[in-house]
């Protein structure tokens, strides 16, 4: 194979009211709206497009793992222990469902957090030294 898959453009998330949950993400994790109809909106967020897409309710982007249990399939990166304590601190403010900060036996820490459609999404307090090196020039 000569030619390599660079980077992820774009992640795709079930909803079921477009505009209350494009709405969500921007108040409530910054998102910003890029475009929205009445079957999806595209938001960008932690250098990613996100396309909210209207579902048949009770769709989500989550899956149950081998041993039952329900698991995101995503997670976003902070800069740090005292970052993830922050940003949990925020969210828990903000009325987001969170769960608590885990050691999962693993560098850093985690939290899972859902949006109004029940999808969950993992944040974890390590950046990724690639991303590290290109935006903050340090490693």
């Amino acid at each position: 194979m000569k030619e390599k898959l660079w980077r992820v453009g774009t992640t795709y998330i079930p909803v079921t009211n477009v505009g209350e949950s494009a709405d969500w993400y921007v108040s409530k994790l910054g998102a910003e709206l890029s475009y929205q109809d009445q079957d999806k909106a595209i938001i960008n967020l932690a250098e990613q497009s996100l396309f909210l897409v209207k579902a048949k309710e009770g769709q989500t982007s989550n899956f149950i793992d081998a041993n039952g249990q329900v698991r995101f399939s995503l997670t976003f990166e902070v800069d740090g222990l005292s970052a993830l304590e922050n940003i949990h601190h925020d969210f828990v403010k903000q009325g987001i469902k969170v769960g608590e900060i885990e050691n999962r036996g693993h560098t850093g820490r985690n939290f899972v957090f859902e949006d109004l459609d029940g999808n969950k999404f993992d944040v974890w307090s390590e950046l990724s030294m690639k991303f590290k090196e290109k935006y903050f020039n340090r490693l």
